[in-house]
């Protein structure tokens, strides 16, 4: 799993409900849009052995690059747009719904306050999609 979240708080607390959660799975934090796409395409020194995540948490609001073109560049990209890429941001503005299904979201979902109903989102979001639903190889 490919996290891509700027804020260390939040990016910490999603690594931790991660990895107590109910299923397994490797995560990989980038910290802007920039390093996303440069993971995903194994730019550089850092990124050359990335392995193709089979989910992305994108936040929206970042620096360098932000989520919803991020979401763009992968959605037009024949050898990425089959990733499932699910939106978890603090927003809950219609147009940012909105426009995160318009460009080919997953899934959209706001970053509950309360850790307790953070950690239960996550476990949420790791069973359905690495439990339940079939993923491309």
């Amino acid at each position: 799993m490919l996290l891509v979240e700027d804020d260390p708080a939040d990016a910490n607390l999603a690594k931790r409900a991660l990895k107590q959660g109910p299923v397994p799975c490797e995560v990989h934090l980038v910290r802007d849009g920039v390093e996303a796409m440069e993971f995903l395409h194994r730019q550089g020194e850092r990124f050359a052995a990335a392995p193709r995540p089979n989910l992305v948490l994108l936040d929206l609001n970042m620096p360098r690059k932000d989520g919803r073109e991020v979401l763009s560049e992968i959605r037009a990209d024949e050898a990425l747009k089959t990733i499932p890429v699910v939106v978890l941001t603090t927003s809950d503005v219609e147009r940012d719904i909105e426009a995160s299904y318009m460009r080919g979201a997953n899934s959209f979902l706001t970053k509950p306050m309360d850790v307790e109903d953070f950690f239960t989102l996550i476990h949420t979001v790791q069973h359905y999609w690495f439990d339940i639903v079939t993923l491309p190889k």
